[in-house]
């Protein structure tokens, strides 16, 4: 089991089903999923912004890395 597949069986079905009694729950655990997104992004932008430019080898990769993902895979500037 992956941690993606730990966290939609904690945070439950985020796709709409075109139903408004199945659906009032489905948006709160997409809110869920959006919070948790932007919580992890914020803590990869604190790797990248932090290290990225840090003179210590292994630091500095970290910070690269998640600056490249940032960038390249998000496409956050």
């Amino acid at each position: 089991m992956t941690h993606t597949d730990i966290v939609k069986k904690l945070i439950g079905n985020i796709h709409p089903h075109g139903a408004s009694h199945i659906d009032g729950d489905r948006l709160e655990n997409l809110k869920e999923m959006c919070a948790l997104v932007g919580d992890l992004v914020y803590e990869i932008n604190f790797v990248a912004r932090n290290n990225k430019d840090r003179q210590e080898h292994s630091m500095k990769i970290m910070g690269e890395y998640a600056h490249d993902y940032l960038i390249n895979d998000l496409g956050i500037k």
